[in-house]
């Protein structure tokens, strides 16, 4: 095997493993970004669920 075919596995072996760990840490970037559109999706929801139970009341 020549060396500059040792080099090419090698550097194929580090750039799978550097698009891993980018891959892992953008899908987990990705997954809080959707959770945090979730919980402000929700809150805004309940936020006026809550002022319409309120404003009945007060109408009483």
């Amino acid at each position: 095997m020549r060396k500059s075919t040792l080099w090419t596995i090698l550097g194929v072996v580090v750039a799978v493993i550097i698009a891993w760990f980018l891959v892992n840490i953008l899908f987990s970037l990705i997954a809080f970004a959707f959770r945090l559109l979730a919980v402000a999706v929700i809150a805004v929801i309940v936020f006026f669920v809550l002022r319409a139970v309120f404003a009945r009341r007060d109408v009483d």
